[in-house]
């Protein structure tokens, strides 16, 4: 403490003269909008190169975790080209492609809630990207909810862990179609309710988009079947999905636009009436 008190008097001169700068350089910039907009203007620039660079280091220290999701996705995507005619879904992830029924567009997930009974993400997508209220969401692992709000920039999707979200799925060995919900209790898992008693339902057998949607086409990965059991009235299943996706860990994400959208609700119309 000596020491300070010490060093404060022999440089008294110089501190004083710091002080007195810094009183007259703040006035300065209070009184002048110049000055004042300079120096907002070098802040701003100042303080977002510092959130770039941090942005950065994370990015680096999760370039791992990226590549690994971008070979599984290349996997994927070998699977389907090779096994072509195999495949139950006739989706390809092909923006340019103006020949097929579904365009897919890239975005980034900003914020991801999963904690709540009701979870959204927020995507930097919005209506100037063309993004719309229920499209589709996916990831390369499988699906992640439907938008259910847009703005110009951004767009809000709603996350199939919410107690709102209802899906059209089945199982993928034999068609079998039933309804995905959340009970809110773990982000690990969702429910498909209504498959039928007579389905061959096994443990570990994999879930997939049912296709019988204008959201999402068939065959999109879901998760794959970790328990389940009769209801109540003995003539549906309720089975308990492990989802693929970690829902917890979401970066980059797919939305899916179906092009025939319009014409399955003008002829759903119609048959109503």
């Amino acid at each position: 403490m000596q020491q300070i008190i010490n060093f404060v008097i022999r440089n008294k001169t110089f501190l004083l003269f710091l002080l007195l700068f810094g009183i007259s350089l703040a006035l300065t910039i209070q009184s002048h909008s110049y000055h004042k907009s300079k120096y907002i203007n070098s802040a701003n620039f100042l303080t977002g190169g510092i959130y770039e660079s941090a942005n950065s280091v994370s990015d680096y220290f999760n370039l791992k975790t990226q590549n690994t999701i971008l070979v599984e996705e290349n996997k994927q995507l070998k699977s389907l080209l090779y096994n072509k005619e195999n495949t139950q879904s006739n989706w390809v992830l092909d923006s340019s492609n103006s020949n097929g029924r579904f365009k897919f567009k890239t975005a980034k997930v900003l914020k991801n809630s999963y904690a709540s009974s009701k979870n959204y993400l927020n995507i930097n997508k919005g209506e100037k990207d063309s993004i719309q209220q229920d499209f589709g969401v996916i990831s390369s692992k499988g699906i992640i909810g439907i938008i259910d709000n847009t703005s110009r920039n951004y767009a809000r999707v709603l996350s199939i862990l919410n107690t709102k979200s209802q899906i059209n799925a089945q199982l993928k060995s034999t068609n079998h179609i039933g309804s995905l919900i959340w009970n809110a209790k773990s982000s690990e898992y969702v429910q498909l309710t209504d498959i039928s008693k007579f389905a061959p339902v096994k443990v570990g057998d994999t879930i997939v988009t049912g296709g019988q949607s204008s959201i999402f086409p068939q065959g999109i990965l879901i998760g794959s079947i970790d328990t389940f059991e009769l209801d109540i009235s003995g003539d549906t299943y309720t089975v308990n999905v492990k989802l693929f996706n970690d829902m917890t860990n979401i970066g980059h994400v797919y939305v899916i636009e179906n092009l025939d959208t319009e014409e399955i609700k003008s002829l759903e119309t119609d048959t109503n009436e």
